[in-house]
């Protein structure tokens, strides 16, 4: 007997629909084939729902069975289709009558005892399902909790496999799960989960200027200094002054991280936007992401957040290099032999170095003890190219011994994440009709239409771009920053002070690189 049971593959974030068909009563060696291309952990379900079945008061057949997951031209990978294959079983055998069973979506690991485990890509097989029409989406507790975030799509949770059954054949009724408010949603002016502030930065005003205007126009930023003048500390608190997400914005990231593994925890329950830290050591494929099974990396689980690199000269330069394409586009295209796949990758770089390998280059309190041979390599570990992509540098002086003994505090994180959230409301207004949604995003066509200087201004920026040999590149950097600077003044037109403003931050290139 034939019983066809409907779930899903992972191709990057995106879902793909898989039929897994289910025939016993076969003539020949009573044992379970399974064919279509399996991974070795789809390989291994054999014996899980085997005594998944068993374990759950249920028989398993006893003739010739075989399982093929269509279509066969697609590699299966995870356990995610235990739950599938074990209903397929008892549907196949008679144990299971479930006119509507093609009707939904089902997906889940099982243990040795039939409960159900969460699967990772929850919220990929809800727009799936949601695309193919089904009437719902049966799925473990924890994985049920993310598919529930998708709109106008019914999603039930099942605790074991018995329980899967007893729903499916109509002996047992289960709630259609409802999303709930995540912490934070809501309060644009109260960064929610958050345990550090800006209030607890010692100086550093004209860094705090080039963060804000950073955040505003989500421009990539670059922070030159020696050690312990804060600047992984400010990286670490640029998150509690970002506008919160979209709803949308938000269920791309959670898609992201739920397609690499990552459950819905307290963590992701937070309405945040994600903040990526990854050790210098990070591989290529760590950073840009692929793998035999291609899968995102740190850039894309930094999706519509901040990607932090400290101490950038010590990242290899083939990791380094991997970025330009991904800043530039906001997606990035892998290719391997199992698949293509494109994953989004809109981040804004925020990126810390020393000056040279001692870190003392410049400071008055502080002999470097490098040569000049060993700081000219020191900073050619970093490209021009690359650093073209990043539209602002700022210094970040060590702080003398009385700045660090104030104790009036600084300016807190609500009121710069007050600021930024109505520059971005601006650019929103600006940007309804393109798919951009800030500055830092800016097409040609755009940058055309919205950074229109004068002719004493364009002097201006030509004299200052003659003088310090900048890029085109950096010239369309620099009236984007400047556009972000006049809307941060509330300003409809750029002016010469948003302008010189925004050249500053383009002078440690040349001063200090070349």
């Amino acid at each position: 007997m034939l019983a066809v049971v409907s779930s899903g593959a992972l191709q990057g974030i995106d879902a793909i629909p898989v039929q897994v068909e289910v025939n016993t009563g076969e003539s020949g060696e009573p044992r379970m084939i399974l064919v279509g291309l399996p991974g070795a952990a789809v390989k291994e379900s054999n014996d899980r729902v085997v005594s998944a079945i068993t374990n759950s008061g249920w028989r398993v057949p006893t003739t010739r069975t075989t399982i093929n997951l269509a279509p066969g031209s697609i590699r299966k990978e995870g356990p995610v289709y235990d739950l599938p294959i074990a209903l397929g079983i008892l549907a196949s055998t008679g144990q299971l009558e479930a006119p509507r069973l093609g009707d939904y979506l089902i997906g889940g690991e099982l243990g040795l005892s039939g409960r159900t485990r969460p699967v990772k890509g929850a919220l990929s097989l809800a727009l799936l399902a949601k695309k193919e029409g089904k009437s719902g989406l049966v799925l473990p507790p924890i994985s049920a909790e993310e598919a529930a975030l998708v709109e106008d799509q019914p999603v039930y949770k099942v605790q074991s496999l018995d329980e899967a059954v007893q729903f499916l054949s109509g002996k047992k009724m289960l709630p259609r799960i409802r999303p709930t408010l995540f912490a934070g949603q809501g309060q644009p002016n109260e960064p929610a989960g958050y345990d550090l502030d800006f209030s607890e930065i010692k100086g550093q005003h004209n860094v705090r200027r080039a963060v804000e205007v950073a955040v505003a126009g989500g421009h990539n930023l670059l922070m030159i200094g020696p050690p312990g003048s804060g600047k992984s500390m400010i990286a670490k608190r640029i998150p509690t002054i970002f506008p919160e997400p979209s709803i949308e914005e938000f269920l791309e990231i959670l898609s992201i991280h739920s397609a690499s593994g990552n459950t819905l925890n307290e963590k992701l329950k937070s309405f945040q936007r994600p903040f990526r830290s990854p050790h210098h050591t990070i591989s290529d494929v760590g950073l840009l992401g692929g793998g035999a099974i291609p899968g995102p990396g740190e850039i894309s689980l930094a999706h519509h957040g901040v990607l932090f690199l400290d101490e950038l000269p010590e990242f290899k330069r083939s990791a380094l290099e991997v970025l330009r394409q991904p800043l530039e586009d906001g997606h990035v295209t892998i290719s391997r032999s199992a698949g293509k796949i494109t994953l989004p990758c809109s981040f804004m770089l925020v990126a810390a170095m020393n000056p040279c390998p001692c870190g003392y280059l410049g400071d008055p309190r502080r002999e470097c003890r490098c040569t000049p041979p060993q700081v000219q390599r020191y900073r050619a570990r970093i490209s021009g190219p690359l650093l073209d992509r990043i539209d602002l540098h700022v210094e970040a002086p060590s702080l003398s011994i009385r700045e660090l003994r104030k104790d009036s505090p600084a300016e807190s994180s609500g009121p710069l994440r007050s600021r930024i959230g109505e520059s971005r409301k601006i650019q929103q207004k600006r940007f309804n009709k393109s798919k951009t949604h800030c500055n830092g995003r800016m097409n040609q066509a755009l940058l055309k239409k919205n950074c229109r200087i004068s002719s004493t201004s364009g002097d201006l920026l030509q004299q200052a771009m003659e003088q310090l040999h900048l890029s085109a590149r950096a010239y369309d950097r620099i009236l984007k920053v400047s556009r972000t600077i006049a809307d941060l003044a509330g300003s409809e037109t750029i002016e010469a002070p948003h302008l010189l403003e925004a050249i500053q931050y383009r002078s440690l290139d040349r001063n200090l690189f070349y």
